[in-house]
């Protein structure tokens, strides 16, 4: 059967609300075939997520009505494999021991991009086999920094990496430790590599048709518009990140895929 995500607007409501709805989705779903996998909830945007694996959206909704009558504002199909990529898991959680507080995972993440600064030249250079070496050589440093930073690949683009993370803050300081990488890497290697990065958070259901749909599309355009050997990230981002990370205003850009200039800062790394 499709795999579905939806998002519920629940201004309001508590952590403990929304567990108590999943628990009569729970109840409800097998009269209609359905199963309800997870679900998410951001007390802060009072926005919630449910990863529902149904015959189709109507029948979905019908469970949700039946249960406790939150509708769905947005509703898209997705693929298991992406959405575990994108929020690291598709079942509910371990249930916490008892005493402690419940996990409360809000579904917003972060969204990099890295890209290998002049690939085609550099093919054109040093001939595919060696330049394949130096890709390679690009996907382990960063594969290393996504691992110690807890970051998740979601796949390879040809020239670099794209990757989600639970948290801004280790996203930016991964991007970081990739560029302190690439640095020490050049100061040992003939053949220079240098990459930019971009990134941007948002929510999984924001432009009602693809998963982190505009928030992916955001990370790319900034990795793209980004110069050598730097990380460039979105005002969502800068907006979230503590005080002690050093960025630089860079003014609005115009982006590719947006109506309008956006705002974009330059964040330190050396």
């Amino acid at each position: 059967m499709p795999i579905f995500l939806d998002r519920h607007d629940l201004k309001g409501l508590t952590a403990a609300d929304i567990a108590e709805a999943h628990r009569k989705d729970l109840e409800v779903q097998g009269r209609y075939g359905v199963r309800f996998l997870t679900y998410w909830f951001d007390d802060t945007r009072g926005t919630a997520f449910c990863l529902i694996d149904a015959p189709d959206i109507e029948t979905a909704m019908r469970v949700h009505d039946e249960a406790h009558g939150a509708i769905a504002r947005d509703v898209i199909e997705v693929d298991l494999s992406a959405v575990e990529a994108f929020l690291g898991r598709v079942s509910d959680p371990t249930p916490a021991a008892r005493g402690s507080k419940p996990l409360i995972d809000p579904a917003m993440r972060t969204i990099m991009f890295t890209d290998i600064v002049d690939s085609t030249g550099m093919t054109a250079r040093l001939g595919d086999v060696r330049a394949v070496e130096m890709v390679r050589a690009h996907d382990a440093l960063v594969r290393r920094a996504l691992n110690d930073k807890g970051g998740r690949e979601v796949k390879h683009t040809g020239d670099g990496i794209m990757a989600s993370f639970d948290d801004v803050v280790a996203g930016v300081e991964c991007a970081r430790a990739i560029q302190q990488a690439f640095d020490a890497f050049n100061l040992a290697s003939r053949e220079k590599l240098q990459v930019r990065i971009g990134l941007d958070a948002g929510e999984p259901v924001a432009d009602h048709n693809d998963l982190f749909g505009a928030t992916v599309q955001m990370a790319a355009r900034l990795c793209q518009s980004a110069e050598p050997d730097t990380i460039v990230v979105s005002e969502v981002v800068s907006g979230l990140l503590p005080d002690r990370v050093k960025l630089m205003n860079l003014g609005q850009k115009a982006l590719k895929g947006f109506a309008r200039p956006v705002a974009a800062f330059e964040v330190a790394w050396r």
